[in-house]
């Protein structure tokens, strides 16, 4: 349950400088190492595939307030498109090639776009919750981002719940609460690659709590990936056989 190694809290606050300072010094001097601009037809074309994804999300709700439902999926609609253009207008290139201070190896890639993403406006994000929270249930808000992330919560959980053996109610407490965590942040992320990076961090962040409570994580993954190797290996012997 490994990916991407990305910086987090302090590190990423002292690299968000960066980040704004830099493109701000790029748009002076007219560089800006951006993507190029979406054409007129890309832009209307992508903004009805925003507001087609916002309506079919709307419509599993199934809410009987049709003013709600208009709000909701105007909200959704907005975060969609304003994600796309700060991806778009903020590629990995405006953050500055360098070190991951915490290990001394170098930002690769998707570490310089998530810094980049991360310097996105808050109130982008606050504008997406505020705008859910005003019209729908807690239950419903959690459907949205799981609209978002694609279910990666419960699919995430159920992993963690295959791996360590006996999970006690308070470990799988904590471990959702940080995989909620990490959804939340993640809906202001344009694609999977990245979504599924921010969810690395929390999962780092499960790892270290289940180290720190007695559990060891290394020894129950390879146990895990043995038991799941050793079924395969059985099946198709099992298989073999009967032929």
């Amino acid at each position: 349950m490994r990916g991407y190694k990305i910086l987090s809290g302090v590190l990423f606050a002292a690299l968000l400088a960066t980040i704004t300072l830099t493109a701000s010094a790029q748009q002076s001097s007219g560089n800006t190492d951006a993507a190029p601009q979406m054409s007129a037809d890309a832009r209307v074309k992508s903004d009805e595939e925003a507001d087609k994804k916002a309506a079919e999300w709307v419509t599993s709700l199934n809410l009987s307030d049709k003013q709600k439902a208009q709000a909701v999926t105007s909200v959704i609609a907005t975060h969609l498109k304003t994600i796309r253009d700060w991806n778009n207008e903020h590629p990995y290139t405006t953050v500055p090639a360098g070190i991951n201070p915490a290990t001394g190896t170098p930002l690769n890639t998707m570490d310089r776009q998530i810094i980049a993403i991360s310097a996105m406006p808050k109130s982008v994000h606050e504008n997406l919750m505020n705008g859910l929270r005003q019209n729908l249930t807690e239950p419903q808000v959690e459907a949205v981002l799981d609209k978002y992330t694609i279910g990666k919560v419960a699919f995430t959980l159920n992993g963690y719940k295959s791996i360590v053996p006996n999970l006690t109610a308070e470990e799988e407490k904590v471990i959702l609460d940080n995989l909620k965590q990490a959804r939340e942040q993640a809906v202001d992320f344009k694609n999977m690659k990245q979504i599924s990076a921010i969810f690395e961090i929390y999962k780092t962040k499960n790892e270290q709590y289940l180290n720190a409570h007695g559990r060891n994580w290394h020894e129950m993954f390879k146990a895990y990936t043995d038991a799941v190797k050793a079924k395969k290996a059985a099946a198709k012997q099992a298989a073999k056989a009967s032929q």
